[in-house]
């Protein structure tokens, strides 16, 4: 079962870690396999906060920038519809599903993270959709024709992945709540949308306002 895959991707780092159904406040049109906070009944023991640090489990958490994003997608479906999407950076899986939702011909979710590659084949199926898994951007198929990234910019070093997405497909969807300013003229603002990652960690407020841009035609 996709429960007891995910389950034990959590368990990982977090022996009392489990996953359950949840709709992130700011797209609650999708119900996704998240973290289950109700695990957390005391403090973590020291081995558990220290392996939860090494190695955390991005994916069991709805970022801010991916519910916006796909909360977006959902109301602008034209921008994804009959095209040929790649989701990069897919964590949980949420803007690939919304994708698919909108009506894209074909989603490509992409990320490193093999656990991450359950939790959305899991999301997708939990939402009566197909998506595509690709482990390796360098050996993504051809023909994209919608790039999405949600949250993909929080290391300064991910920032030249601005040019490589237009140099990837000729329509890039991004949302982001940490760079305030891009650096990229390519890039333009198309709305600011107020959320927070779900289940909620208390981030600093800064980190919840989500600006979602258009790269491309």
């Amino acid at each position: 079962m996709a429960l007891d895959c995910l389950d034990r991707h959590l368990q990982k780092t977090l022996s009392r870690g489990r996953v359950a159904v949840s709709r992130p406040a700011g797209c609650e049109q999708l119900p996704l396999y998240l973290f289950d906070p109700s695990v957390l009944e005391g403090p973590l023991s020291h081995d558990e906060a220290q392996a939860v640090v090494a190695e955390p489990a991005y994916w069991s958490f709805c970022w801010a920038s991916g519910q916006v994003l796909a909360s977006w997608i959902l109301a602008n479906p034209q921008w994804v519809a009959g095209k040929r999407v790649l989701d990069f950076g897919a964590g949980s899986g949420v803007v690939s599903v919304a994708a698919a939702k909108a009506g894209a011909r074909e989603v490509i979710a992409c990320d490193l993270d093999e656990a991450a590659l359950d939790a959305v084949a899991a999301n997708a199926e939990l939402n009566g959709v197909s998506v595509s898994l690709c482990r390796d951007w360098d050996v993504r198929p051809e023909d994209i024709e919608v790039i999405t990234a949600a949250d993909v910019l929080y290391d300064p070093d991910n920032r030249p992945l601005l040019q490589v997405f237009r140099s990837a497909a000729p329509r890039v969807l991004l949302a982001d709540s940490r760079v305030k300013n891009l650096g990229d003229e390519a890039y333009r603002l198309l709305t600011t949308v107020e959320a927070c990652t779900w289940p909620d960690l208390n981030e600093f407020e800064e980190f919840n306002r989500v600006r979602v841009y258009l790269a491309g035609e």
